[in-house]
């Protein structure tokens, strides 16, 4: 059976079940093949399709990104996308890829911050784990923290509380002054207490 006719859309299916176990069996066979068709049907003239292979593609990053990591330039196109799906896929995918080439995620983050700047929330949302990723890194993390200080101070206030938490991991003494400072600036941003006092937990953690 080809990879294709084994993606839910082809088996009539609307959950997400048999684009996660085909997932895993080819980052447990190391299926290179039916990478590379995953990759190329992402061009598929139906979108569901599409949206399967994105899927398909970085639940196999999650599981082993040296899978995924040959089409990096194919998912940094994609993050031009006017596909909503296809585009925080492919920075979902990035995200995995950041653990095995943090070099040349880093040399891209101008493409990633623009595209999670004029997309969806999703696409915000895995952009700041890359940075997050990135900032674990000793050669980019100077660089690194200071885009994800920057999205910090002006992310829509819903999703600060979640990135603060995240980002706790690789506060140190470098970088600790500014990220207080920052989550100080935005306290009165909240509109429901919880958030604020989920961002409030965050600083007390770190002081």
């Amino acid at each position: 059976m080809s990879i294709i006719a084994q993606l839910a859309t082809s088996m009539g299916r609307n959950d997400e079940v048999p684009n996660q176990e085909l997932a895993t069996q080819i980052a447990i066979t190391n299926n290179k093949k039916a990478v590379r068709e995953l990759v190329e049907n992402l061009s598929n003239k139906n979108k569901d399709i599409q949206h399967d292979c994105i899927k398909t593609l970085y639940e196999v990053g999650n599981l082993k990104p040296t899978l995924i990591a040959p089409y990096f330039s194919d998912f940094i196109r994609l993050l031009g996308s006017k596909n909503n799906r296809l585009q925080w896929g492919a920075m979902a995918a990035l995200n995995y890829i950041a653990a095995e080439n943090s070099k040349a995620v880093f040399q891209a983050l101008p493409a990633m911050a623009a595209a999670a700047e004029g997309g969806s929330v999703i696409t915000r949302d895995h952009f700041v784990a890359i940075l997050i990723r990135l900032c674990a890194v000793k050669q980019y993390a100077a660089g690194a923290f200071s885009l994800l200080n920057e999205q910090l101070g002006y992310c829509p206030a819903n999703q600060l509380p979640m990135y603060a938490e995240n980002a706790v991991s690789i506060i140190n003494e470098h970088n600790k002054a500014a990220f207080i400072q920052t989550l100080s600036a935005r306290l009165n941003d909240f509109e429901k207490e919880s958030k604020r006092k989920r961002v409030e937990k965050v600083l007390k953690k770190i002081r």
